[in-house]
C-alpha cells in the first residue's frame, strides 16, 4: 500500500473512531442534538373530499430493494382510522409518493411496527387493533406477506396475545428478537413500560405473563433497538411535560433489563423542543417516531453513530387548541447535529 493509501485509511479510521467515540459520549452523557426537516408530507385528500384526513401520524419504515417502505396511521374526520403505505427512494419525495390505504379491518386499528422476521422469511406488520367482536376486544395483531411492495398482499390480521392485562389500557406494540427470544414492549398511560417474551421458535404466538420493564415518568410509544457495536440496547418512549410532547431514552445491557436513564428528563431530552432546531418553526412537539435502523430484520438494530428520527409534530396551537382526534399531525424527520 502506497503512502496516499496509508494516509486515506488513517484519516478514515479516525474518522470512525470519532464518531464512534461522540456517539458513546451522547449515549452516557445523555446530550442530543437535532435539526428538523419541515413537514415531509401532506396529511391527505383535504376538506373537499367525503371524510377528509385529519392527520398523518405513528410512522415505521424499513429501507428494502433499494426504496423506503413507510406504513403510518392516518386519522379521517369521521374517526375512521387505518394504515397506510407509501414507497419511495429519498425521503425528499415522499410528498410525491403514491398512497394505499390497506384497509386490513374497517375497525380501529393503527400504530404499525414492520420488520422482516428472518425465521420465517415473511415481513410482519404488528400494529394495535380494535374489534368489538373479541375478547379481548382491543390489543396487538399482526399480518404478514412476502412481498413488502405488494400492499394488497398483507394477511389478516390474527391475534398475538391471548390474555389482556387486568386494565386494559395497553398500547404501542413493539417487537424485538435477541438470539433466543422474541420480546413484546408496550406501555399504558400511566408511567409503566411492560414486556412479555416468547421463543423464537413460537412466535408470534406463546407470550409470557407481563413483567414491569420500567416504571418513570413516561406515556407511550416506546420503541426498542439493539445498538450496532454495541453489548447494549436503547429504549425511547414518549412523555409528556410543558404542555408538550417530548422523549426519553433509556439503556440496558439486556432485554430483560434493568433500563437505565440516559436522557430522561425535560431538561435533558433525547428529543423535544428545547433541542431541535428548526429553519421556520412548525412543530413544538416531538411525538411518536421510530429512528431509522440500519437493517431490516427482527434484531432491530441502529447505527448509534448516525442517529435519523421520523416523527410526527404539531405546533402548541393545533395539539392544544382540540381534542386528540382532531390534532393535526404530520411527519417529519430529525438528523442529529455533529
Amino acid at each position: 500500500m502506497n503512502s496516499c493509501c496509508l494516509i486515506l485509511a488513517a484519516v478514515l479510521f479516525v474518522a470512525a473512531d470519532g464518531a464512534a467515540q461522540n456517539a458513546s459520549a451522547r449515549f452516557h452523557g445523555g446530550r442530543f442534538s437535532w435539526k428538523a426537516s419541515g413537514p415531509l408530507i401532506d396529511i391527505g385528500p383535504g376538506r373537499d373530499a367525503p371524510d377528509p384526513h385529519v392527520s398523518i401520524k405513528d410512522p415505521t419504515f424499513v429501507f428494502h430493494g433499494g426504496r423506503w417502505h413507510l406504513f403510518t396511521t392516518v386519522r379521517l374526520k369521521s374517526g375512521k382510522v387505518d394504515i397506510e403505505y407509501l414507497s419511495f427512494a429519498d425521503w425528499a419525495q415522499t410528498g410525491q409518493a403514491q398512497r394505499h390505504v390497506l384497509a386490513l379491518h374497517d375497525q380501529y386499528y393503527c400504530a404499525p411496527q414492520v420488520f422482516y422476521f428472518t425465521p420465517h422469511r415473511k415481513w410482519y406488520l404488528v400494529y394495535q387493533l380494535a374489534e368489538k367482536t373479541r375478547k379481548p376486544p382491543f390489543g396487538p395483531c399482526f399480518s404478514t406477506t412476502e412481498n413488502l411492495a405488494d400492499p394488497k398482499s398483507w394477511t389478516r390480521p390474527q391475534p398475538m396475545v391471548a390474555d389482556a392485562p387486568e386494565k386494559p389500557k395497553w398500547l404501542d406494540f413493539w417487537v424485538i428478537c435477541d438470539r433466543e427470544k422474541a420480546h413484546l414492549f408496550y406501555t399504558s398511560l400511566d408511567g409503566h413500560m411492560w414486556r412479555r417474551e416468547t421463543k423464537k421458535s413460537d412466535f408470534p404466538f406463546g407470550w409470557s405473563e407481563q413483567e414491569l420493564a420500567l416504571k418513570a415518568d413516561i406515556f407511550e410509544a416506546s420503541h426498542t433497538y439493539k445498538l450496532k457495536g454495541r453489548s447494549q440496547y436503547l429504549t425511547v418512549v414518549e412523555a409528556q411535560g410543558g404542555g408538550r410532547r417530548y422523549y426519553k431514552a433509556y439503556l440496558a445491557d439486556r432485554l430483560e433489563g434493568p433500563w437505565k436513564g440516559s436522557a430522561d428528563t425535560l431538561d435533558k431530552p433525547f428529543a423535544a423542543h428545547s433541542n431541535v432546531e428548526q429553519d421556520t418553526e412548525w412543530t413544538t412537539n416531538i411525538s411518536h417516531g421510530e429512528l431509522i435502523r440500519s437493517g431490516v430484520d427482527e434484531s432491530m438494530e441502529l447505527d448509534p453513530a448516525n442517529l435519523r428520527f421520523v416523527f410526527q409534530g404539531a405546533s402548541d396551537k393545533e395539539y392544544r387548541g382540540q381534542g386528540y382526534g382532531g390534532i393535526p399531525w404530520r411527519l417529519g424527520i430529525l438528523e442529529m447535529r455533529r
